[in-house]
């Protein structure tokens, strides 16, 4: 596998020199070019961490497989309300530019999106708002929606602070955040469904919104998500996630138990 660290300026991000992080693999490509995860970071983090606190580069070499790891900042993987537009940079131009770069496979069924808390919420937006582009959805550590939707932000508060960047005066209904009408709307119209595997650890500060999540799929007739749920011994931890994304890399590949 090869690591190639991507700085690039982007148009999307008005002129922002921006950094991503690239696993290639060292092996023939592909007819239709190498699969791709696209592998979102957490809310303290950058295009680096999953490599600097996982062995993602050797998971991916197990199952033959390009990561994209790009940096978005405490962005929500939003348009922010005030800052840059970072989910038009990743639902669009970074599957363009990247594939202009490397040969990356355009089809739907060679790509997938998951990440970790902050990413793990971005992963279920982006997923599910544009299921024509991706197969399969990992949520780790995260629930569809992760903090309240609120109009009322106490600007004193950091975390209540980065959400009024994100969503300060946007509308939840009918936008690319509102996760579970986004995918009864996939049900209603007919459009492809991507597959979701959702974990998180049983004393993660995040359980009650995980659990939400869990309960809407659940109540989905047939399970038309091929959504698989688990909770194992763990909270918001590297740890958790280094055990975690191999799982989701056996989910995409059908190996493994996931009964």
């Amino acid at each position: 596998m090869a690591l190639l660290h991507v700085k690039y300026l982007s148009e999307a991000l008005y002129g922002l020199h921006i950094g991503v992080d690239v696993i290639l693999p060292q092996t023939e490509v592909p007819e239709h070019g190498h699969r791709v995860l696209w592998l979102l970071h957490g809310m303290s983090d950058n295009e680096t961490m999953w490599q600097r606190r996982t062995s993602i580069e050797r998971y991916a070499d197990a199952h033959n497989i390009a990561v994209v790891m790009p940096a978005v900042q405490l962005s929500c993987y939003s348009d922010m309300a005030h800052g840059y537009p970072f989910y038009t940079f990743v639902t669009d131009e970074l599957p363009r530019v990247m594939r202009e770069f490397f040969p990356f496979s355009a089809r739907r069924e060679d790509n997938y999106v998951a990440g970790l808390s902050m990413g793990g919420e971005g992963a279920a937006k982006i997923g599910l708002s544009k299921p024509e582009n991706y197969a399969v959805i990992g949520i780790l550590s995260a629930g569809a929606f992760n903090h309240p939707w609120t109009d009322s932000f106490d600007l004193s508060n950091p975390f209540s602070y980065r959400m009024y960047l994100c969503h300060d005066g946007k509308t939840l209904s009918g936008s690319p955040e509102d996760c579970f009408e986004n995918a009864k709307h996939i049900l209603a119209d007919g459009r492809p469904t991507p597959r979701i595997y959702h974990a998180i650890g049983t004393e993660d500060f995040l359980l009650a919104s995980a659990h939400e999540t869990r309960d809407f799929f659940a109540s989905l007739d047939g399970n038309p998500f091929d959504y698989f749920y688990e909770e194992h011994p763990g909270a918001h931890t590297w740890e958790f996630w280094d055990a975690h994304i191999q799982r989701f890399l056996d989910f995409i590949d059908r190996t493994g138990d996931f009964r």
